[in-house]
């Protein structure tokens, strides 16, 4: 027992010498990194920066500095300077050794790591993870620094960034190091003056468009909007109201009494988009003058000058177009069906990304997985709905490619019934037809807007249609209900080949026969065979009205298929009366009768034909 309780205290000690030295070690190893850390964020577009200020570093400190960009398709750029720089001064500096060298003859490309050390004491652009940028430096001297985050300037990028600055802390170079909550990096507003907006618009409102709705861009938390707004003219006085994403008023202001113009601003507490500005009349007409900005407080002046990114968000301009490839007809249910392709390609920077993440140059979604993927993220992107569609969709193949910089390919190849409201058969068949494929948009105009895509919309050659034929056809984009809405509009002319052989020519033959029959002498016979050719009108009849809707008027081939059957039908009736009057012994009545009708016969005929073609509608 005594031995066992010695292993016992000898092992419960050794477990207390070995935590004892793993805590010895972390607490030396945080000491060795025990420097300060701090945190910072930001955003940056395809022209602009980021200017901190580092101040009294001392001579012997490491600065270790580490960006990454975290949207879009940002890959950041950063330099360290031991004097004080402003963007225009340096964007100046840079473009102007760009030019020279460039006129030298040299790469500039090559050329860029001259160009750096020229403005910089240090700098680095993919010294991280994949296109992060970090970098190490041992400060020569006590002094102030002042630190740039841009996209690197070898191509346009933008988004949101994150960077770790330490003094002391080589963790940071992992991107991975906690922030201490020193304060080592001051924001510079006098080098680039962050998170201010000016943009000026004008407009006007009218009786088919009495409200302008205008989406503001995304805002952050300590943000304040300011928006002034003049009427043209004195009897007009606009309404501004500021709403939220949830169409919850938050400002108002309007033109009144002797006021030429209106303001109002509003400060953000916190983080906000899809916030959208109203402007209405109550139904008055005229042209107004909007000033908009974010943390620019002389908007409310009506004097600022325009800077920084759009406060209003522009609708993305989508280009739509739609091809045929293979339409077949069912006039009797007023529809037809369409084998057709539609693409899309719009360009939105939500849709940005970084191609070090996937070490691609873009991202391909196929079948439902881009809807997922936007619904995922909560991206709007142009949805759709084909406004003559009936029933489903079935969809051959969708595949939707994306490229770094958001730009965007839409591509779907389907088959489905559309609906064909606008066929008029009067002149059937002698008809030609207007049928269309129209897409909406789901979203309204303040957020897409439909333009053509080029040399793409259209009916192909080869269409599989042999009854019509495509003489016309036309492109159109339009605003319906305040939505985007495309139509591929496109005329059809049927062959007559098949009516002319198979309908007109026998009816011409039959009426020819019919008037042979005419220089009998035998009215039974001449009876019988006009009875046989009524039933002959009859079949047509069936045979024509079998391929069309039931309609409610008559079409060209209706009268041409009742006047035949009623000068058949008086025709038996006709030769009746002869044979009547010969069997009661009347036969030079008969006779005489029918030496004139002989004539008569071909011309009611032919007047009958000149009448149809001369009050027919055309």
């Amino acid at each position: 027992m005594v031995t066992k309780r010695r292993y016992r205290t000898w092992t419960l000690a050794l477990l207390i010498v070995i935590a004892v030295c793993m805590t010895i070690c972390i607490t030396l190893v945080h000491a060795k990194d025990g420097g300060a850390v701090q945190e910072l964020s930001g955003r940056i577009e395809t022209e602009g920066g980021t200017f901190y200020t580092l101040q009294d570093l001392e001579q012997g400190n490491t600065l270790y500095v580490y960006a990454e960009g975290v949207s879009g398709n940002l890959d950041p750029f950063i330099g360290l300077a031991d004097c004080m720089l402003t963007g225009a001064a340096l964007s100046e500096s840079f473009w102007s050794q760009v030019n020279q060298v460039m006129a030298e003859g040299r790469d500039p490309l090559a050329a860029l790591p001259e160009i750096y050390n020229s403005s910089f004491t240090i700098w680095d652009d993919d010294n991280g993870v994949g296109y992060d940028a970090a970098f190490a430096f041992v400060v020569p001297a006590d002094g102030d620094y002042q630190l740039l985050v841009v996209g690197t300037p070898t191509k346009d990028t933008f988004g949101d960034f994150r960077i770790l600055v330490g003094l002391d802390a080589p963790s940071v170079l992992s991107g991975d190091a906690r922030p201490t909550g020193d304060e080592i990096a001051f924001l510079n507003e006098t080098a680039i003056r962050q998170g201010v907006a000016v943009q000026e618009i004008t407009g006007t409102l009218t009786a088919e468009k009495p409200e302008a709705i205008l989406t503001l861009t995304p805002l952050k938390a300590g943000d304040t909007f300011y928006a002034f707004i003049e009427a043209a003219s004195d009897d007009f006085a606009p309404l501004l109201v500021l709403r939220d994403y949830g169409e919850k008023p938050l400002r108002s202001a309007k033109l009144s009494g002797t006021k030429t113009n209106a303001t109002l601003y509003y400060h953000f507490e916190e983080d906000s988009s899809n916030d959208k500005l109203d402007i209405s009349a109550d139904g008055a007409e005229g042209d107004y003058r909007l000033l908009v900005g974010v943390n620019a407080p002389e908007v409310l002046t009506g004097d600022a000058e325009t800077q920084g990114e759009p406060v209003l968000q522009d609708p993305i301009r989508v280009q739509i177009g739609v091809t045929v490839y293979q339409f077949n007809m069912d006039q009797k249910n007023e529809k037809f069906i369409a084998v057709a392709v539609l693409q899309m390609k719009w360009q939105d920077p939500v849709l940005a990304f970084s191609p070090d993440t996937c070490q691609c140059n873009f991202k391909t979604f196929t079948g439902d997985e881009f809807s997922d993927f936007a619904a995922a993220n909560e991206i709007r992107w142009p949805q759709f709905s084909l406004f003559n569609q009936q029933g489903n969709r079935w969809t051959q193949n969708l595949n939707v490619v994306v490229w770094p910089d958001g730009r965007a390919h839409y591509f779907e190849r389907f088959t489905t019934d559309f609906q064909a409201p606008l066929l008029d058969f009067t002149k059937f068949p002698f008809d030609t037809q207007h049928l269309f494929i129209r897409a909406d948009s789901l979203y309204p105009e303040q957020f897409f807007i439909f333009s053509d895509l080029e040399e793409f919309s259209g009916i192909e050659d080869k269409l599989g249609e042999e009854e019509w034929s495509v003489i016309d056809s036309n492109i159109s984009t339009s605003i319906q209900d305040s939505k985007a809405s495309f139509s591929l509009d496109f005329m059809v002319h049927r062959h007559l080949t098949f009516y002319v052989y198979r309908i007109f020519i026998p009816i011409i033959l039959i009426i020819i026969v019919s008037w042979f029959t005419f220089f009998l002498k035998d009215y039974g016979k001449r009876v019988d065979v006009s009875a046989a050719n009524l039933l002959v009108f009859v079949a047509f009849n069936f045979t024509i009205s079998g391929e069309l809707p039931r309609l409610g008027y008559l079409t060209f081939m209706d009268r041409v298929l009742i006047g035949t059957f009623v000068m058949s039908a008086l025709a038996v009736a006709f030769n009746v009366v002869l044979k009547r009057l010969v069997v009661e012994g009347k036969q030079d009545l008969a006779d005489r009768i029918d030496k004139y009708m002989i004539w008569a016969y071909p011309l009611i005929y032919c007047v009958g034909g000149v009448l149809l073609l001369l009050f027919f509608p055309r």
